[in-house]
């Protein structure tokens, strides 16, 4: 099965209404920088998760560079989401100079 894939470069700098960033990276991932706005569930508590998984709108989901939220893009559109990967995550982001929020004791936000 092929997964729905987008570019971050595709991706709007605003994400337009009805359509949420899912974060599925791991807490420590998450803490020391993350797309504001993104909504945070890790891909190792998405099945336990899944009723905080808006139905209604477009998901993006992106992890550190594609593997992880390309497993959950395909086991949410199986489930009946409208799910799409976002190819290279936080790592193309942070590299197309995309804005960062968190950063861990109040250090500079990065992608680890």
């Amino acid at each position: 099965m092929t997964v729905p894939s987008v570019e971050v470069a595709d991706i709007p700098a605003e994400l337009p209404e009805g359509t949420v960033l899912l974060d599925v990276r791991e807490k420590d991932e998450w803490e020391a920088g993350h797309a504001p706005g993104a909504l945070h569930i890790p891909m190792s508590e998405i099945g336990a998760r899944l009723d905080e998984v808006p139905n209604d709108v477009s998901l993006y989901v992106i992890c550190r560079v594609g593997g992880r939220s390309a497993r959950v893009t395909q086991y949410l559109n199986q489930n009946g989401w409208d799910a799409v990967n976002v190819d290279g995550g936080m790592s193309h982001w942070a590299a197309a100079g995309r804005p960062l929020e968190g950063g861990s004791d109040g250090a500079e936000p990065e992608v680890i």
